[in-house]
């Protein structure tokens, strides 16, 4: 780090409204932990008037969006935050990753018909809807080639989907009381897949230290029944991706790796007010209604994640040993109550949002490859 970058406070900073408390603690843990790892002083989770003046490096739970708040912040780039900047909500969520019904279809204000070219050819089928009337149009499109997935833009750790098998059933949905709401709040229409695995790709920028990591993540279930994030095993190797790709990797990773590079860049291009030191991608690969094998970017994280803990692992695994070309770190969540297993690194423990109880633990191994 630079000799200003000491001098910062590493500080949490739990940015969405009625945040959970185990997404408030979560927060906070990483970033203590961050800063035991960067050797910077943790300055607790940010206040305005406690913090007022001094120099920051902030480890947001959601992207920032607008210069209003970047600025408040005194947020001036990726070297201030472990995380990213938006101009506009929408480039935040998974609304970009598919293009609109047509020209008359309503759009965001900032939307890019750009970025949805470029990333046309790794995306799965899919539209972007943000108002009720054009909703049942794109439906009946995506429809005639086999079921969809209806996806709400703001929704997390895959809640809140659903899968549509016809349009009496897209119907039904229509005429729900909430229907418009939710439409108007933006709904991304996309081809369903079965036998899916989901890839995990990323990279980050944190003072000096730049690592790159591929892997897969996985669900489980949470209090409730409801199948949600689970954890991500992945494989990180210090430097770009072009590191990454040196590995000898199956080709349905590399697949995914070149994939989400494609997305990246097109982010940078279409969206020049973006900017994020955090860059995670879902890319899935399975089976779409005809048998053939797809594989496609699901969406973006440009925020504290479910992976984030075990990013910081891996981050601490390459301060503490230079030489290291490569590590495995997995980051698990669990809602069954449980003793930590051994040589595992406790995130957090106590109740969820939706479930009595929830441990996130992070462990470690070698890579032999």
């Amino acid at each position: 780090m630079t000799p200003n970058q000491r001098k910062k406070l590493v500080v949490a900073h739990s940015s969405r409204a009625g945040a959970p408390q185990h997404e408030v603690d979560t927060n906070r843990a990483l970033a203590r932990w961050l800063a035991q790892v960067l050797g910077l002083e943790f300055g607790g989770s940010y206040d305005r008037q406690k913090h007022a003046g001094r120099e920051l490096y902030l480890l947001p739970t959601q992207t920032l969006v607008g210069p209003e708040q970047a600025l408040a912040l005194n947020i001036r780039g990726p070297q201030d935050l472990w995380g990213g900047y938006v101009e506009h909500d929408f480039i935040c969520t998974k609304a970009i990753s598919h293009g609109l019904l047509g020209p008359e279809a309503k759009a965001p204000e900032g939307w890019s018909a750009l970025f949805c070219e470029r990333v046309r050819d790794v995306v799965l089928d899919g539209l972007s809807v943000f108002a009720l009337d054009d909703a049942r149009p794109a439906a009946t499109r995506l429809l005639y080639s086999g079921p969809i997935r209806l996806k709400p833009v703001h929704a997390c750790a895959g809640r809140g989907q659903e899968v549509i098998h016809s349009l009496d059933e897209f119907d039904a949905l229509l005429a729900r009381p909430d229907a418009a709401q939710l439409f108007n709040q933006g709904v991304v229409l996309e081809q369903d897949l079965h036998d899916v695995v989901t890839h995990s790709v990323g990279h980050s920028c944190i003072g000096e230290r730049v690592f790159s990591y591929c892997g897969e993540q996985y669900l489980t279930e949470d209090g409730q029944g409801e199948k949600v994030y689970g954890g991500s095993n992945l494989l990180v190797v210090p430097g770009d991706y072009a590191d990454l790709l040196k590995l000898d990797l199956p080709d349905d990773v590399r697949l995914a790796i070149e994939q989400a590079q494609v997305f990246d860049a097109a982010a940078d291009e279409a969206y020049p007010g973006f900017y994020a030191s955090r860059r995670n991608y879902d890319i899935a690969q399975g089976l779409d209604s005809d048998g053939q094998r797809r594989s496609g970017v699901l969406e973006q994280s440009w925020r504290m994640g479910g992976a984030s803990s075990a990013e910081v692992a891996a981050l601490q695994s390459f301060v503490n040993q230079p030489g290291l070309k490569a590590i495995r770190v997995s980051s698990v969540e669990t809602y069954v109550e449980q003793a930590l297993p051994a040589d595992a690194i406790e995130v957090y423990r106590g109740p969820a949002q939706n479930s009595d109880f929830l441990l996130k633990y992070v462990t470690v191994n070698s890579y032999d490859g």
